[in-house]
């Protein structure tokens, strides 16, 4: 860009989290170049997005998200009766683009020349005080995107750091605002939200603020109907897992994430089914069915995680089913260990399940013979196929003719 002609700068979490020890895992670029400027100058690039035009810039297998100097809000006029605004591609200068930034840590500018950061909103001052801190009107910044709600408390788990008064008393306010937000991109913040390597701590947060329930509503009406507390510990002990897993460099499925917030609405459901004579695995389905349906209206689940999600429900029922070749089938399952752990999950936040759980644990360990064995010494209990009575063949009348 400079070779070029034109300023660019490292700005927003990229510099942030230089400035605090950690690793970057992108790097954002602004510059003076309008969007068309700077596609001419990278081959390797791409034009994205209508309310927020912006260039992909790819380098080997990492991409760049390059954007131009943006003036601030009330620069123009496109926003909806709630304030949001609905496109912003009304360019500026270094300073205005500073200042229609979100939070003041993330304000910060690299200049790549002489190495020195540019602040204009004392972001340096917040982020050695630890403190989060909306540029401008709080009231105004988070009408304008309410997913701003989201980040800030993002911020709070995964940096340990503390929101000012004013950015954090107008939240549990303006929190519904999050229900005129799309479903899909409520997703993505999302999956930051609860992937970021502190699920547990964020959870709560969101709790403590109002915010989970404009994101999981059937999920929180249950978790303040519980006397037992059962569903909380489930999701926080999940959580929890999630946070270990990425600690230790590990995959992590959202899939099985969305399984833990949501397998309370659809438990009830699907005991609720059962006591109406219908069988468990049709009730399970019609359950996962209406709960999935009703949480896509609030955040777009794709199809590609809900059919994971389905499939760790219907093993708790496949996993009580081990007589004949029935076990056998489960384990040969492509979701058998994600069904597993789910089961695992369950019985050490408080459902009965011990001893499934041990055998499903000691069963992965037999050769085939003494997998046989443990499957010939179960109860009939333990459920297994059942054989269909054999229908007898009517015969025919025989007709007599006179």
């Amino acid at each position: 860009m400079k070779e070029a002609g034109y300023d660019a700068y490292l700005v927003g979490g990229c510099v942030r989290d230089l400035l605090l020890g950690h690793e970057p895992k992108d790097f954002d670029v602004a510059t003076n170049a309008s969007p068309e400027q700077v596609h001419k100058v990278f081959k390797r690039s791409r034009l994205i997005g209508r309310r927020f035009k912006l260039v992909h810039v790819r380098f080997g297998r990492e991409v760049i998200e390059v954007a131009t100097f943006r003036a601030p809000p009330e620069a123009e006029q496109h926003v909806d009766d709630q304030g949001r605004i609905v496109r912003d591609n009304v360019y500026g200068t270094l300073e205005q683009d500073a200042w229609r930034r979100d939070f003041t840590i993330n304000a910060l500018y690299y200049n790549i020349q002489d190495f020195s950061i540019v602040d204009y909103t004392d972001g340096l001052a917040d982020l050695q005080a630890g403190k989060i801190r909306l540029i401008g009107n709080v009231e105004t910044r988070y009408r304008e995107d309410p997913v701003r709600i989201l980040r800030a408390i993002r911020f709070v788990g995964k940096l340990g750091l503390v929101m000012d008064d004013d950015t954090e008393a107008w939240i549990p306010t303006l929190a519904g605002l999050l229900k005129d937000i799309p479903p899909a991109r409520l997703f993505d913040e999302t999956l930051k939200l609860y992937l970021s390597g502190n699920a547990a701590v964020t959870n709560e947060l969101l709790n403590h603020y109002g915010v989970f329930e404009h994101l999981f509503p059937q999920t929180d009406a249950l978790l303040h109907e519980e006397q037992d507390g059962y569903p909380r510990v489930l999701l926080t002990k999940a959580l929890e897992n999630t946070d270990k897993r990425i600690d230790d460099n590990k995959p992590v499925t959202p899939a099985f994430l969305f399984a833990a917030l949501l397998w309370e609405p659809v438990r009830q459901r699907w005991q609720d089914y059962m006591a109406n004579n219908i069988p468990a695995i049709p009730a399970l389905q019609r359950a996962a069915s209406e709960v999935i349906a009703e949480q896509v209206q609030r955040v777009a689940i794709p199809k590609r995680y809900t059919l994971v999600t389905r499939d760790i429900w219907v093993l708790q029922i496949r996993l009580t089913q081990r007589l004949g070749k029935r076990a056998f089938r489960s384990l040969a399952h492509p979701k058998f260990r994600a069904g597993y752990d789910f089961l695992l999950l369950r019985n050490e936040s408080g459902e009965a399940l011990e001893e499934l759980s041990e055998w499903w644990t000691l069963f992965q360990e037999q050769d085939e013979a003494e997998q046989q064995k443990m499957i010939n010494a179960l109860p009939a209990s333990a459920g297994g196929a059942k054989k269909r009575p054999r229908r007898r063949r009517r015969r025919k009348p025989v007709v007599k003719s006179d």
